[in-house]
């Protein structure tokens, strides 16, 4: 993973293996009872997440990720590219992210069971609203690793 500041933009790269085919990973990431079980950062009991999805370009998506303590962290965006099993693109709307912050996810078939996923958000508030996401997706496609596995 990497983090680069430019030209007062801040921006994060996470790049992460995962042992499925990039078809089951990429269609994880436009299920909404998939995404409600991978779009946690966290463990914990109380740990859930709330999905409503329309994976069109131009469909938004909401997801509300309700942490241990009760508090519920809203996130939603707008997709601007869906390439069938290659690449999403959409904007990320949360709390730490700036309204025109954009994710953009490559999909990379290493061989037909393992896919390399390239993930780059761009546009945060500050740079630990940006080491804050980095751990937050690192974390997030482990868990989606450990379920399609």
């Amino acid at each position: 993973m990497t983090a680069v500041e430019s030209t007062n933009e801040l921006e994060l790269t996470v790049n992460h293996r995962i042992a499925a085919s990039r078809e089951r990973v990429f269609g994880a990431w436009l299920s909404p009872q998939m995404l409600a079980q991978f779009m946690r950062p966290c463990d914990g009991e109380g740990m859930e997440a709330r999905v409503e999805n329309d994976p069109v370009v131009g469909g938004r998506f909401s997801i509300v990720m309700k942490l241990d303590s009760g508090k519920e962290v809203p996130h939603a965006g707008t997709y601007l590219e869906i390439d069938p099993h290659s690449r999403l693109a959409f904007t990320w709307g949360s709390p730490h992210s700036l309204d025109d912050s954009v994710v953009t996810i490559d999909f990379t078939a290493v061989d037909s069971r393992t896919t390399e996923i390239a993930l780059r958000q761009v546009k945060f508030a500050s740079e630990q609203a940006r080491d804050g996401h980095i751990a937050g997706w690192t974390q997030i496609l482990g868990k989606l690793s450990a379920i399609l596995a």
